[in-house]
């Protein structure tokens, strides 16, 4: 499979399609710039107008992340991904299948605990600073704390999975040359 050209790819169904293409490079982008963000706003002292700014523009990360991973999992659910390469063991395949359900999940679960979060820290979540989101609980101190924390461990989870995936996914280009990368990345032969 590693010497089909790309068109080859598309035309035999070896490639992710430019919708599921863009949703995963921009989700990434964007989780990325989020995990950045958080880990800035966190270490600012205080109150500051800089703070409470990067902890908006985290939390409207988050509320498109979620959006953008809802629409993703509505795509993929009526457009199935290309097949793993033939020569793939086993384990590997169930690897990659865990991990994949494993990322989709803390997709979705790290924005609604971040949501929850701010609610049970009494602060309104307002996506853009236009659209206020409902108040899905009361404040709650306690609940705060707990919220949190999940919200950090899911965060760090994910980074230990997509340093996983990242590194999965080199070594099939590299070593095993199997042309699994060129799936995802469009100019990759």
């Amino acid at each position: 499979m590693a010497h089909l050209s790309s068109f080859a790819q598309r035309q035999t169904g070896l490639r992710y399609t430019r919708t599921a293409i863009a949703f995963h490079w921009l989700i990434a982008l964007l989780i990325i710039c989020g995990f950045a963000l958080g880990w800035v706003m966190t270490d600012i002292p205080g109150f500051t107008p800089t703070k409470l700014r990067y902890f908006s523009w985290h939390k409207w990360i988050g509320v498109t992340v979620f959006a953008l991973v809802v629409l993703r999992i509505l795509w993929r659910a009526t457009h199935a991904a290309p097949p793993l390469p033939a020569g793939m063991p086993a384990w590997q395949r169930s690897a990659a299948q865990v991990t994949h359900v494993a990322l989709y999940v803390l997709m979705v679960l790290i924005p609604v605990s971040g949501y929850l979060y701010s609610l049970a820290a009494n602060v309104p979540v307002v996506y853009l600073g236009l659209v206020p989101l409902p108040r899905l609980i009361a404040p709650d101190p306690v609940l705060k704390v707990v919220l949190k924390n999940v919200h950090i461990a899911l965060n760090y989870t994910l980074l230990v999975l997509v340093v996983l995936h990242v590194a999965a996914a080199l070594k099939h280009q590299w070593l095993d040359r199997d042309g699994l990368l060129s799936r995802m990345i469009p100019f990759i032969k």
